[in-house]
């Protein structure tokens, strides 16, 4: 029998059948809670859920959302000539586009697809793309993109470019791994070389005035409009950031996932300058979005402070890992994270923008940093 699919508006309509049957909840990105904290904080993307069902059993799914972003935003930081930049300008009306994104917005990493276990991933695979196919067939939308795949999973992907999609490499996930033996963040200060440990214990030093509080669901209501405010603050320093999160997802998710979700905040005199956000996913630990008042970042080191307390908190949890996200790679090269390349796939919804829109991804060139080895 062949494979068919369904597609879900809400999490609410999706029955618990289907969830039951994948058993992918045990990571939380894909777990009911989670993707409903997302669509009820979060209330201008729109979101659909597809279901891929073999015998009337569910053995895939896709998570999708549709947001609205300035063209601007994305040609602004990348190279090309006037004439270039003008052409996709006009290919996207040289004003806000509507795209259509396979995997959750507001992380970076492989969790926009699941397949079952023991399932065919390509004929599987091939469904979902149908389906999301079917969805912006139906939808006024400019582009499809379908993020963020490690190697390991591209003999599957790189069917999408049957589908006319053009593959993208985007900047990579910066990942420390964790040796079991550093039980305190001194044992891991311990394996660095000299530089590296005394730029570690600088930060420490100069952070050392600021109050680090975890802050329960209570906590993050209380705070939300300074939270929005410095995680506003990362957001305006980013070259690229496809949509704003709003921060009342993060109460809904500390209600939910209580200590496997982290918030911390930093005070200096009684003021809320800094906080960062993370997952515990398994054996790894995920970052999430932080905030910074950069008035008070260099005097006080707030962001190496946060990286510093992202190694802590890996090693606290006992995590094998600490996936700390996109951006500002070489300075998380400093504390040993080494790069975990991502690709991503992207399509005008419409045949002749697409053909014109190829040839311009293909040469799209990702910064380059110098990648640091800090580890005796």
């Amino acid at each position: 029998m062949g494979l068919t699919s369904k597609i879900f508006k809400t999490v609410d309509d999706i029955p618990k059948s289907y969830w039951n049957n994948l058993n992918c909840a045990l990571n939380p990105y894909y777990s009911l809670e989670f993707l409903k904290a997302f669509e009820v904080a979060n209330t201008t993307i729109e979101c659909n859920y597809i279901f891929i069902l073999k015998n009337k059993e569910a053995i895939a799914f896709a998570n999708t959302q549709i947001v609205t972003i300035g063209i601007e935003s994305i040609t602004k930081n990348i190279r090309m000539s006037h004439n270039i930049r003008r052409l996709v300008n006009n290919l996207f009306c040289k004003n806000q586009i509507r795209v259509l994104f396979c995997g959750n917005v507001f992380l970076s990493g492989e969790y926009g697809t699941f397949i079952k276990a023991n399932q065919p991933k390509v004929k599987t695979f091939k469904t979902i793309a149908k389906a999301v196919k079917s969805l912006y067939k139906c939808k006024r939308l400019h582009a499809i993109f379908i993020k963020d795949f490690e190697d390991e999973s591209l003999n599957t992907t790189d069917h999408l470019k049957s589908f006319n999609y053009t593959a993208m490499h985007v900047e990579p996930n910066m990942i420390i791994h964790l040796k079991p033996q550093w039980t305190s963040f001194k044992d891991y200060t311990n394996a660095l070389k000299s530089k590296y440990r005394i730029k570690a214990n600088r930060a420490d030093t100069k952070s050392k005035i600021l109050e680090a509080k975890l802050f329960n669901a209570e906590a993050i209501e209380q705070y939300k409009d300074e939270l929005q405010s410095l995680y506003q603050n990362t957001i305006n320093n980013a070259d690229f950031n496809a949509q704003i999160l709003n921060l009342d997802t993060y109460a809904y998710l500390k209600s939910t996932f209580k200590d496997q979700f982290i918030v911390k905040g930093y005070f200096l005199n009684n003021k809320l300058v800094g906080f960062l956000s993370a997952m515990q996913n398994g054996s790894n630990l995920d970052a999430h979005f932080i905030g910074i008042d950069y008035t008070y970042n260099k005097t006080y080191a707030i962001y190496p402070r946060i990286l510093n307390d992202y190694v802590r908190l890996g090693i606290k949890t006992k995590s094998q890992q600490i996936n700390l996200g996109r951006t500002a790679s070489e300075i998380k090269s400093t504390l040993g994270a080494q790069p975990k390349l991502l690709t991503c796939y992207c399509r005008h919804k419409h045949y002749l923008p697409n053909q014109f829109l190829k040839p311009f991804i293909k040469n799209i060139r990702l910064k380059s940093f110098k990648q640091h080895h800090p580890f005796k």
